[in-house]
């Protein structure tokens, strides 16, 4: 059946995305903790060099300030995305399921085709 096959395909199709997605948030999120590593590298730098750890201090360093603030707003990023990696976890099991659900379908209706043309054959 044809329309078996190209189910199958579809939900091959859709598997494979879904692991392309997944792929992409694991390098986005990867690339997030790096920069925000660099960051604190940075923050911790600036105020040494300034000499006051204080972030409510006058004489705060402006630069550390702002490095600071990016830091945190990739660290909601990072848990904003950790969010969608387990919402695309479950959409590719899902996925998965329906693609053995199809293939175990493909292949109980190409053994009965088979069976049949056996059938026919010596009948």
């Amino acid at each position: 059946m044809k329309t078996r096959q190209n189910l199958v395909r579809l939900k091959q199709f859709q598997v494979s995305e879904k692991r392309r997605q997944l792929a992409q948030l694991d390098l986005m999120i990867g690339e997030f903790e790096r920069m925000a590593a660099e960051l604190e590298l940075q923050i911790a730098a600036e105020e040494k060099k300034a000499g006051i750890t204080d972030v409510s201090h006058f004489a705060y360093p402006t630069f550390a300030k702002a490095a600071r603030q990016r830091r945190d707003n990739l660290r909601n990023s990072q848990i904003d995305l950790a969010e969608r990696k387990e919402a695309a976890d479950a959409a590719l099991a899902e996925a998965e399921a329906e693609l053995a659900k199809a293939e175990a379908l493909e292949s109980r209706d190409g053994r009965g085709r088979d069976a049949e043309e056996r059938q026919a054959m010596h009948g």
